[in-house]
């Protein structure tokens, strides 16, 4: 055998290697995955009529593709339009999301899309926003809590963020998604165990050709989502053969011989 399969490639980029079977993601016995209609496997149909209908179909959603392909427990803490101030203020007490026998492993975070694009109502905030003392208004502030919270809950687990993919959006926005990215590295400088995954940089553009095999309407088709969990999986993977190191405990995770 090539030895050198073994060891992560210097020069590889992530998402170079899909991991069809998940990788070493599957080092994380429980997951958790917060989010809006992307993470919950949203459909969005039409009636006769043109009018809209959506229907979270969790079943559909990447979480629980990575569930089925590595065998973890992965729990769906995610709803069509969730912003992160919703889930402060009213999902994670509705969904008992802070329960200690809830406490995973992993959290994937993929929150920004209804907070900083579509209501617009949210101000990105700054590095220092994601102090406890920051802002409370801002999103900064809002996803910070977010980590505080769950680490509470989970002291030693790892936490994962996700960047917005580039799509048609990014020609009216005003750059708000380069903003919730730059973001999203900050929190990786404030909170340590927390890696980004940056579809925005190294997933393909959401453009017509991709839509029109990825996409329903305007949601993903049971394919993109799919295909997300693949990138998903693929990345984590990646961040973990590139830092072997940080990842030697994982699997001792929420266990009481580590402190």
């Amino acid at each position: 055998m090539d030895r050198s399969l073994l060891f992560a490639n210097r020069d590889e980029r992530p998402l170079d290697t899909l991991a069809p079977d998940g990788g070493y993601c599957a080092i994380f016995r429980t997951i958790c995955c917060i989010g809006d209609s992307l993470s919950s496997g949203e459909f969005e149909l039409f009636d006769a009529d043109g009018n809209r209908s959506y229907y979270d179909i969790y079943e559909q959603s990447w979480g629980q593709y990575i569930a089925r392909r590595t065998g973890a427990k992965v729990y769906n803490f995610s709803r069509g339009g969730l912003t992160a101030r919703e889930f402060l203020e009213a999902y994670a007490d509705e969904h008992a999301c802070y329960e200690k026998e809830k406490a995973c492993q992993a959290y994937m975070i993929a929150l920004g899309v209804n907070d900083l694009i579509y209501r617009r109502e949210t101000a990105v905030g700054t590095k220092a926003d994601l102090r406890e003392e920051g802002d409370k208004n801002t999103f900064a502030w809002q996803m910070g809590e977010i980590v505080r919270r769950f680490r509470n809950i989970s002291p030693q687990a790892k936490f994962f963020f996700l960047t917005m993919p580039r799509d048609s959006t990014d020609a009216w926005t005003n750059g708000r998604q380069d903003a919730h990215r730059a973001l999203l590295y900050d929190m990786t400088k404030v909170f340590s165990d927390s890696y980004v995954i940056d579809l925005r940089e190294y997933a393909p553009a959401y453009d017509e050709v991709f839509k029109e095999v990825y996409f329903l309407n305007g949601h993903l088709s049971p394919m993109g989502y799919k295909l997300t969990a693949d990138f998903v999986m693929s990345y984590v993977d990646y961040i973990i053969r590139h830092n072997y190191g940080q990842f030697k405990l994982a699997g001792l995770i929420n266990r009481k011989i580590l402190r």
